[in-house]
């Protein structure tokens, strides 16, 4: 199969199974793009979810841009962003039509009961995935500490803590850490 038509093919499987947002997909994504097809490399996946952190969209459609943009240019990064919110698009509007006639509906209740906790397995395990890429010292694992407190004990906003770990890491692995091993 062309390799276009493979990338596509992957972004709307990505796109159609995107309930829960990016996070909830984010194993999905690693296993069709990484894993998978080796488009990119478990180094650059990591950097994908950093950058999604810090732009504005969702996680599926920053992937998708930057896989295509790695291996089309622009015109495919284009493409594959169109190709993961293709389907997402389409059954939004489904939804949007017969929502406000089915959402008292037990049967719907029930479904979104047992869906819920699912994604968040989904994104636990997609953490889970990140941080083994991501932890690889016992510095980073400080990092990420410092992060974690900031953000779930101090409720600072997450965009003040990834600034504050950025210049922290900076300074530290281009300053003290040279210095130490000097």
């Amino acid at each position: 199969m062309n390799l276009l038509l493979q990338v596509c093919f992957s972004f709307l499987k990505i796109g159609a199974f995107s309930f829960g947002g990016g996070y909830a997909v984010l194993s999905f994504i690693q296993r069709e793009v990484v894993d998978g097809h080796g488009w990119i490399n478990p180094a650059d996946f990591v950097n994908i979810v950093a950058i999604a952190e810090m732009t504005p969209g969702p996680i599926a459609v920053n992937s998708s841009t930057f896989v295509g943009y790695n291996l089309f240019g622009i015109g495919g990064g284009i493409i594959c962003s169109l190709c993961t919110l293709l389907i997402p698009f389409c059954l939004s509007l489904l939804v949007s039509i017969y929502f406000s006639k089915f959402k008292d509906s037990p049967a719907l209740k029930n479904a979104l009961s047992g869906i819920r906790p699912a994604v968040i397995g989904l994104i636990a395990a997609s953490c889970l995935s990140v941080a083994k890429i991501s932890i690889t010292s016992v510095y980073s694992l400080l990092f990420f500490g410092v992060a974690l407190f900031m953000v779930w004990r101090c409720k600072i906003n997450p965009i003040i803590t990834l600034a504050t770990c950025g210049g922290l890491g900076a300074l530290f692995y281009g300053v003290i850490l040279p210095v130490l091993r000097a």
